[in-house]
């Protein structure tokens, strides 16, 4: 398994846009073969600062995400709205505490 964090810096102006487009392919992304996890994460302190947090069964399964029509039309929307660049980490887990 791998775990993709993405951080994602919007223009305040457009948080409620980014919201929308992301309740819009939330169910999409998370039906993605190989996806198993999803999430949406906010800054505590920054309101227009956003995480993704998503698992996937390989690196490959998130390749072909990667690479899809989804995330190519996905990303080119959610790009238009950022207000700097934006982060992203391929980790893998280590351990669950409980």
């Amino acid at each position: 398994m791998i775990v993709r964090i993405v951080q994602m810096t919007f223009r305040e102006a457009e948080v409620d846009n980014f919201l929308a487009l992301f309740n819009e392919r939330k169910a999409l992304i998370r039906h993605f073969e190989g996806c198993t996890h999803l999430e949406l994460w906010q800054d505590a302190h920054q309101p227009n600062i956003f995480f993704t947090y998503s698992h996937w069964q390989s690196e490959d399964n998130l390749n072909h995400y990667r690479f899809s029509e989804l995330f190519k039309d996905t990303w080119a929307r959610t790009k238009a709205l950022f207000a700097d660049k934006p982060n992203a980490w391929s980790v893998n887990q280590k351990m669950v505490v409980e």
